[in-house]
């Protein structure tokens, strides 16, 4: 016997739960392997049948025993060896086992068919299937399953919508922490939306942030808005150097004094100082104070480079918010050339956008024209939705309809036909009114004028059982039938 190659049977499933039978399974249907319902059934050498998926893994290393023929003890070699080599598709018991009854395991459904059906169609498709979810193994709906990866699982994985990074919804609130793109809002002036990257260079620029003097080292208590720092230096110029004058005295007078009965007197700007007419004492007491005058001193001095370095950082302060100033300025007048460039580019594209939507508007009326349009003079209209159209008509809504264009010949009359659902003037209300319109065409130089061709009017019968037929001559002194020079 010819034997086909298992290989060629595709399988990665086990076999069919036996509780998918709508009937008590029998014997020679089960795999005897995994003790469920062959699927693409194989049958050994020796008779038993397996699924293809289990008996290839069985052979997988090898030739084996069968441990059914063991249990049944008829076990005989080397029939009772299984062998891939040996094995061929049982193509009856398939067909046999795709004709049972099947009805769906999944709780809630209601589905039932046969075992092809269940394969092809229902089996791994199920809406009410429960599958576990790859990233937290809970088990879940198929039909649940996107809404679960979306908005439940714990474990998914999700992109700051500011920075881009990539996260586990668990730490969601701990990068909000520490996103430098997570928008944050300015307590003193109300901005919102400010990058958490942005936010200290805002706080130090914001026009209502609050910040102390910088002559508060010299006792100004004045708290005051960023922006207003330059007006308040300006407007207390006076009261700061009157603090600075108070400071400089305290510190004139906290200058220590020679101990003893002497005396500083001036000479000529110069400090003399007086010795009493004891000489020992005054040297004793001179001696004495020594150390607690060099302490003061050196606080003293202390003090003075203090506010030395405040004047050396107000003029660093003003001279750095000159050059940014003229950097703001430059930048400026930069933005504003680029801005009115852009506005010059966009005003240019709106006018070709509005020149497109013309051509795209013409072509597009040339072409419903071409798709109706004959060239013999005769026109055929169907009207479409008729009785929705004449309840509009009736309704006044649209009293009047026109046919598309068409055309005597090529280069001849250009006509349409004007359709009034309700009728038109003293058949208003009980008659149907069909004009027939000579429009205004490209070849009316060539043509013969006034117009006196004679028009047929139809009314088709779709039964072809009695059709309304109308024809006529133009008046020649009509207006309507001349075309304007």
């Amino acid at each position: 016997m010819a034997r086909i190659s298992l290989p060629s049977l595709d399988s990665s499933l086990p076999g069919i739960p036996q509780s998918v039978l709508a009937v008590s399974m029998e014997a020679k249907y089960q795999c005897q392997q995994c003790h469920q319902v062959l699927r693409k059934p194989v049958q050994a050498q020796c008779g038993h049948r397996f699924c293809v998926h289990c008996f290839k893994l069985l052979t997988s290393s090898g030739p084996k025993p069968c441990e059914a023929c063991r249990q049944e003890e008829i076990y005989e070699e080397p029939q009772s060896i299984l062998n891939s080599n040996e094995a061929f598709p049982d193509n009856a018991a398939g067909r046999e086992i795709a004709s049972l009854p099947a009805k769906c395991i999944s709780e809630g459904c209601s589905w039932t068919g046969c075992i092809k059906e269940y394969e092809a169609q229902h089996e791994g498709k199920c809406e009410y299937e429960r599958v576990p979810c790859e990233t937290c193994q809970v088990l879940i709906l198929r039909s649940e399953k996107e809404r679960h990866n979306e908005r439940e699982c714990e474990a998914r994985t999700l992109n700051c919508k500011y920075c881009k990074v990539s996260f586990n919804f668990k730490e969601i609130k701990a990068h909000d922490e520490i996103c430098q793109k997570f928008p944050m809002q300015c307590k003193d002036c109300g901005k919102k939306k400010i990058p958490r990257e942005k936010f200290l260079d805002h706080s130090r620029s914001c026009a209502k942030s609050k910040t102390a003097c910088p002559f508060s080292e010299v006792g100004c208590k004045v708290v005051i808005d960023n922006g207003k720092h330059s007006d308040h230096e300006q407007t207390s110029v006076m009261e700061h150097m009157r603090l600075i004058l108070a400071m400089m005295s305290l510190v004139r007078l906290q200058r220590p004094e020679a101990p003893g009965l002497g005396e500083w007197q001036e000479d000529s700007g110069l400090g003399l100082y007086r010795a009493p007419e004891d000489g020992a004492t005054a040297t004793a007491a001179t001696d004495g104070g020594g150390a607690a005058a060099s302490g003061q001193t050196f606080g003293l001095d202390h003090k003075v480079r203090a506010l030395e370095n405040i004047v050396c950082v107000l003029n660093r302060e003003v001279e750095r918010s000159s050059l940014t100033l003229e950097a703001f300025s430059r930048q400026h007048r930069l933005d504003q050339d680029k801005i009115e460039n852009l506005g010059n580019k966009v005003r240019q594209l709106e006018r070709t956008l509005t020149m497109r939507d013309l051509q795209l508007a013409e072509t597009d009326q040339t072409l419903r024209e071409l798709q109706f349009c004959t060239f013999d003079g005769v026109f055929v209209w169907k009207i479409a939705d008729f009785s929705r159209r004449r309840q509009d008509a009736v309704a006044g809504r649209t009293p009047a309809m026109f046919s598309p264009a068409f055309y005597s010949s090529k280069y001849g009359y250009k006509m349409c036909l004007r359709l009034y659902l309700n009728g038109d003037g003293t058949g208003r209300g009980t008659h149907l009114s069909l004009f027939f319109v000579v429009m205004r065409g490209k070849c009316d130089a060539l043509l013969k004028w006034p117009f006196s061709q004679k028009v047929t009017l139809m009314l088709l019968d779709q039964n072809n059982r009695e059709h309304i037929i109308d024809a006529f001559r133009p008046d020649s002194p009509s207006a309507c039938l001349r075309v304007s020079r």
